[in-house]
């Protein structure tokens, strides 16, 4: 494996250093980092994603590479590619499609994996192909005993990435393919590793591991964009276990959410025709922040459903609800100082439902998301908490 000489920049080490010292990054990955530079992966042109404000301005290594190194070496996620590709200038797009994800992340799913030499891994949505190296310095590396794969569905995607791979001097098997089917021609494997956002495990994954082996995978629901870290362990056709920490992932193509037109739920003149009524919980209750359990939690009680909170303005915040497979929908209106109603019509009382699911998650003591776990089969999947003893589909 070569070596890049941007690996000694002051900005990078010191990103290893805030790495180590959050315990984002365990000491046996210090070589990797070391040896594994972002930088050497990513494009000319890249948008760092401001987590705090949601938005993204563009910067290029052409014209600004002080700006562009001091964007890699920084803990934050960066976007690589709008729109499957067909976006171009340097504005955002409307949707991003390929990232580097921020490296505590990286090397939290890294340490949740528990991958190590000589293990045969598949890494599920290749990206800028950072990852993949990540793996195969791990697990392969100068005496190559392991076995790293990794999948990704956009054929150019995947041609940069195995070329950055290359230059690198990385070699996993770069394979262009559907990740949520696996890649069995490589199987069984000992992990199995998705840097994409679930809304349904593979049932593929399991007919891919070995008993024993280890799958984590960023998991969450279409209620909203609240997901965690999945780990679970595989046991014959099986696998179950926790979630670890609060995540928030791109989508796997498969499984990106909707679209849900809001004026077709709510056509001109319906609003006042809706049931409604009033609720006792309040705005600060309800509306609890990124990264917080109540969302996750809300979502695997609250099936077929998708929440959209509105910014606030002039003291009044509404948040609406959308239902999946039918028009149900549901709006509730925080204002300051009043009462707070809401509005329900269709099929389904989804607010009643949130509003159920809401009084259960206190009863249960407002449990976060290390406490909630999920069981994988064939067949389909169940959540859980504390225990899979008392389980429900999701």
């Amino acid at each position: 494996m070569t070596s890049n000489p941007q690996v000694e920049r002051p900005s990078r080490n010191e990103l290893g250093r805030v790495l180590f010292k959050t315990k984002a990054m365990s000491s046996d990955w210090a070589p990797t980092f070391a040896a594994v530079d972002r930088a050497a992966f990513l494009p000319d042109l890249i948008w760092p994603w401001d987590m705090e404000t949601g938005t993204s301005v563009a910067v290029d290594r052409t014209t600004d590479p002080d700006g562009w190194y001091a964007a890699v070496d920084s803990n934050q996620p960066i976007v690589t590619q709008w729109d499957d590709g067909e976006h171009s200038g340097t504005a955002p797009g409307r949707v991003s499609t390929s990232s580097s994800s921020a490296p505590s992340v990286n090397y939290g799913l890294f340490q949740d994996l528990g991958a190590d030499e000589g293990m045969n891994v598949l890494d599920v949505a290749t990206g800028t192909g950072e990852t993949a190296g990540a793996l195969y310095h791990r697990c392969v590396g100068s005496r190559g005993r392991g076995r790293v794969t990794t999948i990704e569905i956009d054929r150019t995607v995947s041609m940069r990435a195995r070329e950055r791979l290359c230059a690198a001097g990385l070699y996993p098997d770069v394979v262009e393919g559907d990740g949520f089917k696996g890649y069995a021609d490589h199987g069984p494997y000992d992990r199995v590793l998705a840097t994409v956002g679930l809304r349904e495990s593979p049932g593929a994954w399991l007919s891919q591991i070995r008993k024993g082996g280890i799958i984590v995978a960023p998991w969450g629901t279409h209620y909203s964009n609240a997901d965690a870290v999945l780990r679970l362990r595989a046991n014959g056709g099986v696998a179950l276990g926790h979630f670890t920490r609060p995540v928030e992932f791109m989508k796997i193509r498969a499984q990106r959410s909707p679209r849900r037109p809001h004026a077709e739920y709510v056509p001109a003149g319906t609003f006042a025709k809706a049931d409604t009524s009033t609720t006792a919980i309040t705005e600060s209750e309800f509306i609890t922040g990124r990264y917080t359990a109540l969302p996750f939690a809300l979502g695997l009680r609250v099936p077929h459903c998708v929440q959209a909170v509105a910014d606030a303005r002039d003291g009044a915040r509404p948040v609406w609800f959308y239902g999946l497979g039918d028009r149900s929908w549901a709006c509730v209106m925080f204002r300051e100082g009043e009462e707070t109603r809401v509005w329900q019509s269709g099929p389904r009382r989804l607010w009643d439902d949130v509003e159920a699911a809401f009084r259960w998650w206190q009863k249960q003591g407002r449990p976060t998301h290390d406490r909630f776990g999920l069981t994988v089969t064939p067949d389909g999947q169940e959540a859980w908490l504390d225990t899979p003893g008392d389980s429900w589909p999701v």
